[in-house]
Protein backbone atom coordinates (compact mmCIF):
# COMPACT_ATOMS: atom_id res chain seq x y z
CA UNK A 1 0.00 0.00 0.00
CA UNK A 2 1.14 3.14 -0.57
CA UNK A 3 -1.52 5.88 0.35
CA UNK A 4 0.72 8.90 0.45
CA UNK A 5 2.02 9.21 -3.27
CA UNK A 6 3.80 12.28 -2.24
CA UNK A 7 5.05 14.11 0.38
CA UNK A 8 7.26 17.67 0.16
CA UNK A 9 7.02 19.20 3.46
CA UNK A 10 3.80 19.56 4.93
CA UNK A 11 2.13 18.79 1.94
CA UNK A 12 0.73 15.45 0.86
CA UNK A 13 -0.36 14.05 -1.78
CA UNK A 14 -2.87 11.23 -1.27
CA UNK A 15 -2.67 8.59 -3.75
CA UNK A 16 -6.64 8.02 -3.70
CA UNK A 17 -7.04 11.33 -3.96
CA UNK A 18 -5.05 12.32 -6.99
CA UNK A 19 -6.52 8.89 -9.17
CA UNK A 20 -9.93 10.62 -8.34
CA UNK A 21 -8.82 13.60 -9.72
CA UNK A 22 -6.44 12.10 -12.52
CA UNK A 23 -10.24 10.15 -13.36
CA UNK A 24 -12.07 13.12 -14.16
CA UNK A 25 -9.47 14.82 -15.66
CA UNK A 26 -9.53 11.97 -18.50
CA UNK A 27 -13.38 11.65 -18.10
CA UNK A 28 -13.78 15.18 -18.60
CA UNK A 29 -11.52 15.72 -21.42
CA UNK A 30 -12.35 12.55 -23.64
CA UNK A 31 -15.94 12.96 -23.42
CA UNK A 32 -15.54 16.94 -24.56
CA UNK A 33 -13.72 15.49 -27.48
CA UNK A 34 -16.50 12.61 -28.52
CA UNK A 35 -19.01 15.52 -28.13
CA UNK A 36 -17.50 17.91 -30.51
CA UNK A 37 -16.74 14.41 -32.67
CA UNK A 38 -20.58 13.97 -32.29
CA UNK A 39 -21.73 17.68 -33.04
CA UNK A 40 -22.76 18.18 -30.04
CA UNK A 41 -21.33 21.16 -27.16
CA UNK A 42 -18.31 20.10 -25.42
CA UNK A 43 -18.95 22.97 -22.76
CA UNK A 44 -22.31 20.77 -22.12
CA UNK A 45 -20.94 17.77 -21.61
CA UNK A 46 -17.75 18.76 -20.04
CA UNK A 47 -20.13 20.96 -17.21
CA UNK A 48 -22.25 17.91 -16.66
CA UNK A 49 -18.95 15.80 -15.95
CA UNK A 50 -17.82 18.56 -13.16
CA UNK A 51 -21.33 18.78 -11.81
CA UNK A 52 -21.57 14.47 -12.23
CA UNK A 53 -18.50 14.35 -10.17
CA UNK A 54 -18.44 17.09 -7.38
CA UNK A 55 -22.20 15.77 -5.96
CA UNK A 56 -20.74 12.33 -7.64
CA UNK A 57 -18.22 12.26 -4.50
CA UNK A 58 -20.63 13.74 -2.02
CA UNK A 59 -23.51 11.37 -3.02
CA UNK A 60 -20.32 8.44 -3.00
CA UNK A 61 -19.31 9.39 0.49
CA UNK A 62 -22.93 10.09 2.17
CA UNK A 63 -24.01 6.77 1.01
CA UNK A 64 -20.39 4.65 2.61
CA UNK A 65 -20.66 6.75 6.02
CA UNK A 66 -24.35 5.42 6.01
CA UNK A 67 -23.34 2.14 5.38
CA UNK A 68 -20.33 2.21 7.87
CA UNK A 69 -21.80 4.64 10.74
CA UNK A 70 -21.03 2.42 13.38
CA UNK A 71 -17.00 3.11 12.71
CA UNK A 72 -17.68 6.95 11.68
CA UNK A 73 -19.79 7.54 15.11
CA UNK A 74 -16.96 6.28 17.06
CA UNK A 75 -14.40 8.95 15.14
CA UNK A 76 -16.92 11.85 13.06
CA UNK A 77 -14.05 13.37 12.14
CA UNK A 78 -13.15 10.64 9.88
CA UNK A 79 -16.38 10.90 8.17
CA UNK A 80 -14.71 14.65 5.81
CA UNK A 81 -11.00 12.50 5.33
CA UNK A 82 -12.17 11.72 2.04
CA UNK A 83 -7.90 10.84 1.37
CA UNK A 84 -8.16 7.82 3.91
CA UNK A 85 -10.87 6.51 0.94
CA UNK A 86 -14.17 5.16 1.34
CA UNK A 87 -16.62 5.72 -1.50
CA UNK A 88 -19.55 3.91 -2.51
CA UNK A 89 -19.83 3.82 -6.59
CA UNK A 90 -23.50 3.38 -6.04
CA UNK A 91 -24.05 6.47 -4.01
CA UNK A 92 -22.20 8.28 -6.44
CA UNK A 93 -23.78 7.43 -9.44
CA UNK A 94 -27.38 8.04 -8.04
CA UNK A 95 -26.38 11.59 -6.49
CA UNK A 96 -23.95 12.10 -9.80
CA UNK A 97 -26.79 11.25 -11.86
CA UNK A 98 -29.54 12.85 -10.74
CA UNK A 99 -27.42 16.78 -10.06
CA UNK A 100 -26.52 16.15 -13.82
CA UNK A 101 -29.85 15.17 -14.96
CA UNK A 102 -31.13 18.68 -13.53
CA UNK A 103 -28.33 20.57 -15.52
CA UNK A 104 -29.27 18.62 -18.87
CA UNK A 105 -32.84 19.47 -18.32
CA UNK A 106 -32.04 23.30 -17.94
CA UNK A 107 -30.28 23.35 -21.12
CA UNK A 108 -32.72 21.46 -22.92
CA UNK A 109 -30.61 18.59 -24.52
CA UNK A 110 -31.26 15.25 -25.20
CA UNK A 111 -30.28 13.39 -21.77
CA UNK A 112 -29.80 9.92 -23.33
CA UNK A 113 -27.77 11.31 -26.13
CA UNK A 114 -25.34 13.06 -23.22
CA UNK A 115 -25.09 9.64 -21.49
CA UNK A 116 -24.47 8.03 -24.10
CA UNK A 117 -21.54 10.05 -25.07
CA UNK A 118 -19.88 10.02 -21.54
CA UNK A 119 -20.91 6.20 -20.69
CA UNK A 120 -17.54 4.34 -22.24
CA UNK A 121 -14.94 7.35 -20.29
CA UNK A 122 -16.76 6.80 -17.13
CA UNK A 123 -15.72 2.89 -17.41
CA UNK A 124 -12.50 4.14 -18.21
CA UNK A 125 -12.52 7.09 -15.38
CA UNK A 126 -13.76 4.24 -12.63
CA UNK A 127 -10.66 1.90 -13.80
CA UNK A 128 -8.48 4.71 -12.95
CA UNK A 129 -9.71 5.47 -10.06
CA UNK A 130 -9.35 1.65 -8.38
CA UNK A 131 -6.04 2.15 -8.82
CA UNK A 132 -5.98 4.75 -6.15
CA UNK A 133 -8.34 2.11 -4.39
CA UNK A 134 -5.08 -0.64 -4.21
CA UNK A 135 -2.88 2.47 -3.45
CA UNK A 136 -4.72 3.25 -0.61
CA UNK A 137 -5.42 -0.62 0.50
CA UNK A 138 -9.63 0.08 0.45
CA UNK A 139 -11.40 -1.91 -1.16
CA UNK A 140 -10.00 -4.93 -0.54
CA UNK A 141 -10.27 -8.33 -1.34
CA UNK A 142 -9.70 -11.77 0.72
CA UNK A 143 -6.70 -12.36 1.58
CA UNK A 144 -3.81 -11.56 -1.22
CA UNK A 145 -6.28 -11.46 -4.06
CA UNK A 146 -6.00 -7.71 -5.57
CA UNK A 147 -9.47 -7.13 -5.95
CA UNK A 148 -9.02 -3.37 -6.88
CA UNK A 149 -6.50 -4.51 -9.77
CA UNK A 150 -8.67 -7.05 -11.03
CA UNK A 151 -12.07 -4.60 -11.20
CA UNK A 152 -9.47 -2.01 -12.75
CA UNK A 153 -8.89 -4.38 -15.17
CA UNK A 154 -12.18 -5.58 -16.12
CA UNK A 155 -13.29 -2.28 -15.86
CA UNK A 156 -11.08 -1.47 -18.67
CA UNK A 157 -12.04 -4.20 -20.97
CA UNK A 158 -15.76 -2.55 -20.28
CA UNK A 159 -14.35 0.38 -21.33
CA UNK A 160 -13.44 -0.99 -24.31
CA UNK A 161 -16.54 -2.43 -25.30
CA UNK A 162 -18.67 0.42 -24.90
CA UNK A 163 -16.59 2.74 -27.32
CA UNK A 164 -15.71 -0.32 -30.12
CA UNK A 165 -20.07 0.13 -29.75
CA UNK A 166 -20.16 3.78 -29.15
CA UNK A 167 -18.42 4.07 -33.27
CA UNK A 168 -20.77 1.87 -34.28
CA UNK A 169 -24.22 2.79 -35.34
CA UNK A 170 -27.02 2.86 -32.38
CA UNK A 171 -30.10 3.79 -30.83
CA UNK A 172 -30.00 6.29 -28.13
CA UNK A 173 -29.45 5.42 -24.77
CA UNK A 174 -28.13 1.79 -25.82
CA UNK A 175 -25.08 2.64 -24.93
CA UNK A 176 -25.20 4.20 -21.48
CA UNK A 177 -27.71 1.38 -20.68
CA UNK A 178 -25.14 -1.28 -22.06
CA UNK A 179 -22.58 0.55 -19.74
CA UNK A 180 -25.10 -0.29 -16.70
CA UNK A 181 -25.59 -4.04 -17.28
CA UNK A 182 -21.71 -4.44 -18.12
CA UNK A 183 -20.68 -2.74 -14.29
CA UNK A 184 -23.57 -4.20 -12.29
CA UNK A 185 -22.11 -7.76 -13.56
CA UNK A 186 -18.65 -6.80 -13.35
CA UNK A 187 -19.75 -5.83 -9.44
CA UNK A 188 -22.16 -8.45 -8.48
CA UNK A 189 -18.83 -11.11 -9.73
CA UNK A 190 -16.17 -8.86 -7.32
CA UNK A 191 -18.52 -8.10 -4.40
CA UNK A 192 -17.63 -12.18 -3.84
CA UNK A 193 -13.78 -11.69 -3.80
CA UNK A 194 -14.20 -8.49 -1.89
CA UNK A 195 -13.65 -8.54 2.15
CA UNK A 196 -14.86 -5.08 2.96
CA UNK A 197 -18.75 -5.21 3.00
CA UNK A 198 -21.06 -7.21 5.50
CA UNK A 199 -23.04 -10.31 4.59
CA UNK A 200 -26.36 -9.88 4.53
CA UNK A 201 -27.63 -13.75 3.74
CA UNK A 202 -26.24 -16.65 1.66
CA UNK A 203 -23.50 -14.92 0.92
CA UNK A 204 -24.99 -11.65 0.05
CA UNK A 205 -23.90 -8.06 0.63
CA UNK A 206 -26.26 -4.97 -0.67
CA UNK A 207 -24.33 -4.39 -3.19
CA UNK A 208 -24.91 -7.67 -4.74
CA UNK A 209 -28.33 -7.10 -4.37
CA UNK A 210 -27.80 -3.42 -6.16
CA UNK A 211 -26.28 -4.80 -8.49
CA UNK A 212 -28.93 -7.66 -9.42
CA UNK A 213 -31.74 -4.58 -9.40
CA UNK A 214 -29.22 -2.62 -12.22
CA UNK A 215 -28.71 -5.58 -13.95
CA UNK A 216 -32.93 -6.17 -14.18
CA UNK A 217 -33.45 -2.50 -15.00
CA UNK A 218 -30.47 -2.25 -17.85
CA UNK A 219 -31.38 -5.64 -19.25
CA UNK A 220 -34.89 -5.17 -19.63
CA UNK A 221 -34.61 -1.11 -20.97
CA UNK A 222 -31.92 -2.80 -23.60
CA UNK A 223 -34.82 -5.62 -24.86
CA UNK A 224 -37.50 -2.55 -24.94
CA UNK A 225 -34.82 -0.47 -27.27
CA UNK A 226 -34.24 -4.00 -29.18
CA UNK A 227 -38.22 -4.28 -29.87
CA UNK A 228 -38.54 -0.99 -30.55
CA UNK A 229 -39.26 0.42 -34.35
Amino acid sequence: MHPILLKIGPICIYSYGFMLVLAFLVVSFLASRQAKHQGVDPDIVYNFCFIAFVFGVLGARLFYVAENIGDYLKNPIEIIMLQHGGLSWYGGLIAGFLSAIIYLKKKRVSIYKILDIIAPFIALGQSIGRIGCYFNGCCFGHFFIPAQLLSSFILLINFIILRLMQDRPHKESKIFLSYLLLYSLKRFFIEFWRSDNPVLFWNLTLFHLISIALFVFSLVGLLRLRLKK
